[in-house]
């Protein structure tokens, strides 16, 4: 502990105990306990009992003490107070404030607010605050142990068993590192422990609104049970943590921990969702729960501008490490580099103009991990099989909510606590009931365990310019039942109801464009000035595009003769649509492909066809050679 002579230099006290430095949070509670011989918790403590504490604690000079007394600073008002903020109440000695901050701060490790520790996997022993753990230990966070990070994914990566509660945990965990290193870097941007605390909360509670299966709960489910329906998880997780407050009574909780409650919520449910009021005039600022000097804090859990954020850094490390891929990005680089710039009229976070590079590298880890895992061809046939049995089941499942109304497996979103109890369980909930209205879905269920899918016939991709739309996809697979080829002689009997078409947009996170042209960097010579670093200023060996379509046809059917014919129907249509040819093309239908003069240039051709730009058969510009 340290102590100060009038003034303001700092010397030694005499410790408490031979291993003072090496308290156990235990016995620190029982030191800052005998401290305070009236057993208050500090932030209970009104001034003179906070004066009393600093003149103990060596601050015994009467200017100093009258400072806190004019001002009236009492002990909730203590996790607040910054280095500006002394020097406002007319603490002017640097080293005076930094031993009074010091000071002051030791108080969080009292017997009340002693943190819990979590061994993660990923970022080794986390502390958690008492709040984040008041939290966590409600069946609405709990619920999260129970819904798949990744989906159907699991069913082909056997690693991928992880979940998002643990997710959750370390977005909570390094929202809190990326703050307090801006606090303490940039102590001017006045980064108090409210701010700390409600960044952290947003992190930990950004996936509660998650369904079954994360993703395809949201993605594919809810738009064939419930279409028009405009539903996002973003909405559901704040109107969940919204429930879980007011359920488990956690208003006081949060008030104790110096959290006000309208102000501070609109905070964390803003950094979820976005703004919760749209705002007439672009030129307002949008959110309420904290001013436009305080923007930079909207970026560190779901940063809407350039989307680097925490969220993302976790489910990087956290995915590479069960998927077993290699993960290029270091989150650690840039939170040693992190600053808050202004940038146009706001404050944005910014990083090292060297670390460009690097950013290029997060992205592409992204669409990687699209490429590989996330939309693996496999995983989203069974994610498909899985919604079609969910559909299938819908009717029939009843699910008790609030006053016990009973909600179906699309409506339990209208009611948290009906939601509560929608997780991956509904799998199981299927497969082994005794409803008979329940059979076709348990069949589909049956088929994913035996690994009896449907047939993926093959995958093209869309010319740049002529996208599918949403409002297309309805009618492709009738397209593909009227491109029988003409050559086809085998007499096979195929519907529009036997074929399955996945449209997945590609990008690098904001579709078309390049998200590294909203990121704003610093240069050593002025880590003042935010500056923007084009493509080519970084490489020449960058991609030229940053989203593309990919289209995949699936056959429910799965007898070989059935197959082979679709396979058929599925080339012509590639051929119809100038799409690209599939890569098997060649060997699945080699009657079809010399058909179609744009599938068959060789390498001598694609010079001489570049040449003369000629846009029918200009081969495509892919977003990475993988030779």
């Amino acid at each position: 502990m340290w102590h100060c002579n009038k003034e303001g230099a700092p010397k030694r006290a005499r410790p408490t105990s031979p291993a003072d430095g090496l308290q156990t949070p235990e016995k620190r509670a029982c030191a800052w306990h005998a401290a305070d011989p009236g057993g208050l918790h500090p932030r209970h403590w009104d001034t003179e009992q906070l004066c009393d504490f600093l003149w103990r604690s060596g601050f015994e000079d009467p200017a100093l003490l009258s400072c806190f007394r004019e001002n009236k600073i009492t002990g909730s008002t203590l996790p607040y107070l910054t280095k500006s903020e002394l020097e406002e109440m007319g603490i002017r000695p640097v080293g005076l404030r930094l031993n009074l901050l010091t000071c002051l701060g030791k108080l969080g490790q009292s017997h009340v607010d002693i943190t819990k520790v979590f061994n993660d996997p990923i970022h080794g022993h986390i502390e958690m605050h008492p709040l984040l753990v008041r939290i966590i230990d409600t069946p609405q966070f709990q619920r999260l142990r129970y819904i798949k990070q990744l989906g159907g994914t699991y069913y082909v990566f056997p690693g991928a068993s992880h979940n998002r509660f643990e997710h959750s945990l370390g977005v909570g965990y390094l929202a809190g590192r990326l703050i307090r290193t801006l606090q303490e870097r940039q102590p001017e941007l006045n980064i108090n422990q409210r701010d700390i605390l409600c960044v952290q909360i947003a992190g930990l509670c950004h996936d509660l609104g998650h369904g079954p299966f994360s993703h395809m709960y949201d993605g594919r489910f809810i738009p064939l049970a419930r279409p028009g329906l405009k539903w996002k998880h973003e909405q559901a997780s704040v109107n969940m943590f919204e429930h879980l407050i007011a359920s488990n009574g956690l208003k006081p909780i949060l008030e104790y921990y110096g959290l006000k409650l309208d102000e501070d919520i609109d905070f964390i449910k803003e950094q979820i969702a976005g703004p919760i009021e749209t705002k007439t005039d672009d030129t307002m600022w949008p959110y309420c729960g904290r001013p436009k000097e305080k923007s930079f804090l909207y970026e560190i859990v779901a940063n809407k501008r350039c989307g680097i954020d925490v969220d993302k850094w976790d489910y990087f490390a956290r995915d590479c490490y069960h998927l077993g891929i290699q993960n290029n990005f270091d989150y650690e680089r840039f939170i040693k580099f992190a600053r808050v710039c202004q940038v146009e009229n706001k404050k944005s976070i910014c990083t090292r103009d060297k670390e460009v590079g690097n950013l290029y590298d997060m992205f592409h880890t992204r669409n990687c991990l699209h490429r590989r895992a996330y939309q693996h061809k496999v995983g989203n046939i069974i994610e498909t099989m899985i919604t079609d049995a969910l559909l299938k089941a819908d009717p029939f499942i009843r699910i008790k909510g609030s006053e016990g109304k009973e909600y179906k497996i699309s409506t339990a979103l209208e009611d948290m606590e009906a939601y509560t109890k929608l997780t991956d369980e509904i799998f199981l909930k299927i497969l082994y009931s005794d409803q008979p209205e329940l059979n076709e879905a348990q069949e589909i269920l049956c088929k994913i365990e035996q690994r009896d899918l449907y047939k993926c016939l093959g995958e093209t991709h869309t010319p740049e310019g002529i996208e599918i739309t949403k409002e297309q996809c309805d009618g492709l697979a009738a397209e593909i039942v009227t491109s029988k080829p003409v050559t086809l002689s085998q007499e096979v009997e195929l519907k529009a109801e036997d074929f399955i078409v996945d449209v997945i947009n590609m990008d690098y996170g904001m579709e078309k464009k390049n998200p590294v042209n909203n990121v704003r960097f610093y240069c050593k010579s002025d880590i003042t000035q935010a500056i923007r670093i084009t493509k080519e200023q970084v490489s020449k060996l960058l991609p030229e595009k940053f989203a593309e379509q990919v289209i995949r046809v699936y056959c429910k059917k799965t007898d070989e003769k059935t197959i082979n014919v679709a396979i058929k129907y599925f080339i012509q249509w590639c051929m119809n649509k100038n799409f690209t040819k599939p890569q098997d093309g060649d060997v699945v239908a080699p009657e079809l492909t010399p058909m179609k003069a744009g599938w068959n240039v060789d390498e001598d051709d694609e010079k001489h066809i570049s040449k003369k730009n000629s846009p029918a058969l200009k081969p495509r510009t892919r977003l990475f050679d993988d030779s």
